[in-house]
């Protein structure tokens, strides 16, 4: 296993990694609407939330070589599900390919009071197996 940590994404708020690399899978943690710049969420909007969860996902993917076609899972934690229209455009406009399998859930609370988190699985080497 192999630690990936990159300065384009938020660092982890707790005693995890950005993303782990095993057997050619990277497992990115949840990611917050943290903008890596200020450090602060971007907006209190779950749209702007879920873009910026996505683009956290994106910098990592990107630190090893990848980017978002490579995401193969992720899961999406919304604080309210009523918002679940409005962030599956928005998360519909960073995978205009195959999307890869998703999961959401409403979640009761999220870290710092986020109203998004996303997590993903992201596969190094892509092949057509379809």
């Amino acid at each position: 296993m192999k630690s990936v940590s990159t300065n384009q994404a938020p660092a982890a708020v707790g005693p995890y990694s950005q993303a782990i690399i095993a057997n050619g899978l990277v497992f990115v943690s949840g990611q917050l609407p943290i903008d890596p710049a200020t450090g602060e969420f971007v907006s209190n909007d779950p749209v702007d939330q879920c873009k910026q969860s996505l683009r956290n996902i994106d910098a990592i993917a990107k630190s090893v070589g990848a980017d978002l076609s490579h995401v193969v899972r992720t899961t999406v934690l919304l604080k309210d599900l009523s918002s679940f229209a409005a962030v599956n455009a928005a998360y519909a406009e960073f995978f205009p390919g195959v999307p890869p399998a998703r999961t959401t859930f409403e979640a009761a609370a999220l870290p710092k009071g986020a109203l998004v988190e996303i997590d993903a699985i992201i596969v190094l080497n892509k092949t057509s197996n379809g």
